[in-house]
C-alpha cells in the first residue's frame, strides 16, 4: 500500500438541480484523458458512497499531490445558476464525516483539506487565501468543518450500540476500509 498523508475533498462541479451518476463521472474523466474516475470515493446526493478507484491506485484529482493522497468527491458544488455553492445534502455531509473519520483511523497523521487549499501561496505569507485559489472546489471550508480532525484525533462514533451500527452505512464503510487494508 502506498503512503497516504493527505485526504482531499472535491465537488463534481455540477448544479444542485442535476444529477451525475458514477458512470457519467467516469465517462467525463475518460473524456479528459484519465484512465477512469480520478477520485477514490464519490458521494451521491442521497449519501450513497461509491468506491470509484482502488486506494492502491494513485488518483488523478489534484496535480502535484496525487501520489500520497486520497480523493473524495461529492455530487454537486454549483447552485442552480452554475455558481460555486456548498450544495451538500445532510446525507452527503454525514457520509463525508464518516468516511473521513474512518480514513483518519486507517491513515493516522494525514491532513484533510479541500482542492482549493492546495493552490499556490502566491504572496508567500504561508496561507492560501481566497484570491489565491485556482478554483473554488469543493465550495466549502474543509479545514473549518474538519477542525476536530486536524491533529488526526480518533473519530468519535455517534453513540450507537454495536448491534445498531452493524446495520448502518458506518458499518459498511468500516468493512470496506478493512477489506481495502486486507483485514476482515
Amino acid at each position: 500500500m502506498r503512503i497516504i498523508n493527505l485526504i482531499v475533498v472535491h465537488c463534481s462541479a455540477t448544479r444542485g438541480d442535476s444529477t451525475l451518476s458514477p458512470e457519467a463521472l467516469d465517462l467525463m474523466h475518460r473524456r479528459r484523458g484519465f484512465n477512469g474516475t480520478g477520485y477514490h470515493y464519490y458521494i451521491r446526493k442521497d449519501g450513497t458512497l461509491h468506491l470509484t478507484r482502488p486506494l492502491e491506485r494513485i488518483g488523478a484529482h489534484v496535480k502535484g499531490f496525487n501520489a500520497h493522497s486520497i480523493g473524495i468527491c461529492y455530487e454537486g458544488g454549483l447552485d442552480c445558476r452554475g455558481r460555486p455553492a456548498d450544495t451538500r445534502t445532510p446525507a452527503q455531509r454525514s457520509m463525508l464525516r464518516l468516511l473521513v473519520g474512518q480514513l483518519q483511523e486507517r491513515f493516522p497523521g494525514c491532513r484533510v483539506c479541500g482542492h482549493r487549499d492546495l493552490s499556490p501561496d502566491l504572496n508567500g505569507n504561508g496561507e492560501i487565501e481566497p484570491e489565491e485559489w485556482i478554483k473554488q472546489c469543493p465550495c466549502f471550508d474543509v479545514a473549518k468543518e474538519f477542525k476536530e480532525f486536524k491533529d488526526c484525533k480518533r473519530f468519535k462514533d455517534s453513540g450507537e450500540s454495536t448491534a445498531q451500527a452493524e446495520n448502518t452505512e458506518e458499518h459498511r464503510v468500516t468493512q470496506h476500509i478493512k477489506e481495502q487494508k486486507g483485514g476482515k
